[in-house]
């Protein structure tokens, strides 16, 4: 508009700001489904077992209806940008266990496990809904990353103290009540590598010598993961724990890759835990006769001295073919002592058959990939290598056990996240969700400020 010789521009009105949806529905929605499929699989076990829904059904399923509630619900207040599929993921899981715990339980009469792993899956949930509230920021955890070394140091020295069970020093056992103090051990380590690696990526970056195809990092920077690699074998030696050693060195090495982008991290770690690993199985009498196991599976059968629990756990897979047995018609009790714990993998394999198999499995790369890509989404380096460790220790656990189950590699001691029975382990679990729940809600929101800004 023109008036005496101005001219008068109107300005366009500002853009309505863009705000991202917060999907707390559709995290509620997968809560049910996930509540509903624990319930009927508890159902299904009691209808295949003695022809009528368990007395306990409606008890069960409002205990872990309220306690995904209530989770929810901390979530919905705390973390309302966090990623809507990772509780409802950590909830079919534990449910799951549960039942698979509970349809083992009939089988020893004598040794019921699952009561007491739904008061362990209560604590875990507890510890999921305290973190969430009150740790607003995850940063505050790197300035507590040299304390966090130092406990988990401790934590795995106790158990040295404590006499072996089952040819393993990894419980510490006090007046009829264990814990396992490696499986708390492991989120410590994970914070303080995060913290070490991104303060100190940079150097570690650094080009060293190059020996035929392999770039060596400088041997100033490699002193850190010399340390790392004889410390865990020297608790595989101490505690002759093969899984806990695996699973420290691979999270290190993981995250020594993510944070410096270099190839040749990873083929240090893998000759540096070959050699380790070597050496113990054949020096340390408990690793060596697992490894003899992994080797000749069914050599106990051609003795005639009957299947170990590596071949019966083979039966038991093979057994469940495509779609399994049903739950609550296998006979994978007949693995032995460790049929609730180590083995509880081959339960899911007889009775829910390769699908079923399948259906946990994408679960578990289901939830370590919404870690990653939580850890990806921050520009912060701690966050981003907090992220992928805690979902690379799910990973590493996963493989090592299914791993050791199925022959592919010597068997451990370690327990599946969420379904095998240990009070630890469950515990650990939930406080690794609601770490990646307060950084997945970091990451979102602060996509959502540059959004609406």
């Amino acid at each position: 508009m023109t008036k005496a010789g101005t001219t008068v521009v109107r300005a366009d009105p500002p853009a309505p700001a863009v705000r991202l949806p917060r999907r707390r529905g559709i995290e509620l929605a997968l809560i049910v489904v996930a509540v509903l499929l624990s319930v009927y699989g508890y159902c299904a076990v009691g209808l295949a077992r003695h022809g009528t829904v368990p007395p306990g059904a409606a008890g069960y399923g409002a205990g872990l209806g309220v306690l995904a509630l209530v989770a929810h619900l901390a979530v919905r207040y705390r973390a309302p940008y966090a990623d809507p599929l990772l509780l409802p993921i950590g909830v079919l899981l534990n449910g799951l266990g549960l039942v698979l715990i509970y349809r083992l339980d009939l089988e020893t009469p004598g040794d019921r496990a699952a009561p007491t792993q739904l008061v362990w899956s209560t604590v875990g949930v507890a510890l999921f809904i305290v973190t969430v509230l009150f740790l607003r920021d995850y940063r505050v955890l790197d300035r507590y990353s040299y304390v966090c070394v130092a406990a988990a140091l401790a934590l795995l020295v106790l158990p040295i103290a404590f006499p072996a069970v089952n040819g393993a020093r990894i419980w510490v056992r006090i007046a009829g009540f264990s814990i396992q103090p490696g499986e708390f051990a492991k989120v410590l380590l994970a914070v303080f590598f995060a913290a070490y690696l991104a303060a100190n990526r940079h150097t570690l970056a650094c080009a060293g010598r190059r020996i035929w195809w392999l770039q060596l990092p400088t041997g100033r920077v490699l002193g850190p993961v010399v340390a790392i690699w004889l410390l865990s074998v020297v608790v595989l030696v101490l505690e002759r724990d093969l899984g806990t050693s695996l699973l420290f060195f691979g999270l290190f090495v993981v995250l020594l890759y993510v944070a410096t982008g270099r190839t040749g991290w990873i083929a240090v770690g893998l000759l540096l835990a070959s050699l380790g690993a070597v050496a113990v199985g054949w020096l340390e009498p408990h690793v060596h006769s697992r490894v003899q196991d992994w080797l000749h599976p069914f050599a106990t059968i051609e003795a005639g001295q009957g299947p170990n629990q590596l071949s019966q756990s083979l039966f038991a897979f093979a057994a469940g073919g495509t779609m399994g047995t049903g739950l609550g018609l296998g006979h994978s009790i007949l693995i032995g002592f460790a049929a609730k714990s180590d083995f509880i993998l081959a339960t899911a394999g007889e009775e829910l058959g390769l699908a079923g198999l399948s259906a946990i499995f994408l679960l578990y790369a289901l939830l370590v990939e919404r870690g990653y890509r939580a850890g990806l989404s921050l520009r912060d380096p701690f966050g981003r290598l907090l992220a992928i460790g805690l979902a690379s220790i799910v990973a590493l656990q996963v493989f090592v056990i299914a791993g050791g189950v199925t022959g592919l590699i010597p068997l451990t001691g370690m327990a599946m996240p969420f379904l095998a029975q240990g009070g630890s382990s469950v515990v650990t679990n939930w406080a690794i969700v609601a770490l990646l729940i307060r950084v997945s809600d970091s990451a979102r929101s602060q996509y959502d400020g540059e959004v609406a800004a």
